[in-house]
């Protein structure tokens, strides 16, 4: 059904429900679609002279889009191809929502290809490395207990079950102890079953044994230093203090940590179907990414081993 009465910025406003309620984006994905949509409608208020309406949005060229995407590759803060790609993405599911929802569609904009993106490659960490971070924040003299064990735990977490690091910190008082499998709901809304390691079962019960704060059973299972739940930004500064300790690359982050459970499973044996589950992908082909990784570190050890290479 159309809804010619809308306004452009009405109809980003119900995109962007849409987004939050129905495909249940994360928080920091529904700021990004905003932005995106927030500057696209701005360029075409300034394009086309005026605020614009639902019906003005089904009559944007392929012309005027490659128009605000060489806009947004100039400027005081440019985007790169893959940011660049990203915003053409958003854009053109906006345009899906009106055109399923609102009953506008905009073809031209079929006619718009974006930059060419060359895929990037995991960066996993060596087994050592992880273990290594892993087993720092309990060697910090200055470190309070509590904090280094939950510090431990949280890592124990990303690197133990594959846990994105909002997933680890989404864990309530309700879920420790932690059972032998645990259900994890990531991106979208979706649900997967994640087996949890004795190792990682133990990191977690030290640190609520340690933790000084009485919680409720839906409280947020790791605190910060004042009580708190605990933040993203902390986990990510916290390997960034770790990594500059150990002497290890900038690429060593948490997110790293995801990706050497999945390649060290590859590597060990793991088919790439099972991977997919533990991880929450929705597609196959984002799992093969870690193929390719895998296949450069027996490249590289053949390469260093072998008496013939």
């Amino acid at each position: 059904m159309a809804h010619p009465q809308l306004t452009a910025s009405e109809a980003l406003s119900a995109w962007l429900e849409h987004l939050a309620h129905e495909r249940r984006l994360s928080p920091r994905t529904l700021e990004a679609y905003g932005h995106i949509g927030r500057l696209y409608l701005g360029f075409l208020e300034r394009h086309r002279g005026g605020p614009q309406s639902l019906a003005d949005l089904g009559g944007v060229t392929a012309a005027e889009l490659r128009a605000h995407l060489a806009e947004r590759r100039s400027g005081d803060h440019p985007l790169n191809a893959r940011s660049l790609s990203q915003t053409l993405s958003a854009i053109r599911t906006f345009h899906v929502f009106l055109d399923r929802r609102c009953d506008t569609p905009a073809p031209q904009l079929a006619l718009v290809r974006g930059p060419r993106v060359k895929p990037s490659l995991p960066r996993p960490v060596s087994a050592d490395q992880a273990v290594g971070i892993l087993a720092e924040p309990g060697l910090d003299p200055d470190a309070e207990a509590w904090e280094a064990l939950r510090d431990t735990a949280v890592l124990s977490l990303l690197y133990g079950c594959g846990l994105r690091i909002s997933e680890a910190l989404s864990l309530t008082r309700a879920d420790a102890p932690l059972p032998e499998s645990l259900r994890i709901t990531g991106k979208g809304g979706k649900a997967r079953i994640v087996p949890v390691l004795p190792a990682v079962r133990s990191a977690v019960d030290a640190a609520l044994a340690a933790q000084p704060f009485p919680l409720e059973p839906s409280d947020a299972l790791f605190r910060a230093r004042r009580g708190g739940p605990l933040s993203a930004r902390h986990v990510q500064a916290t390997v960034q203090t770790l990594r500059g300790r150990l002497g290890l690359p900038a690429s060593a982050t948490p997110h790293a940590l995801r990706h050497s459970f999945a390649t060290h499973l590859l590597g060990a044996g793991a088919d790439l179907r099972s991977i997919q589950e533990l991880l929450g992908h929705a597609s196959l082909s984002t799992t093969q990414k870690y193929t390719a990784v895998d296949a450069a570190h027996l490249l590289g050890a053949y390469a260093s081993a072998h008496p013939r290479a």
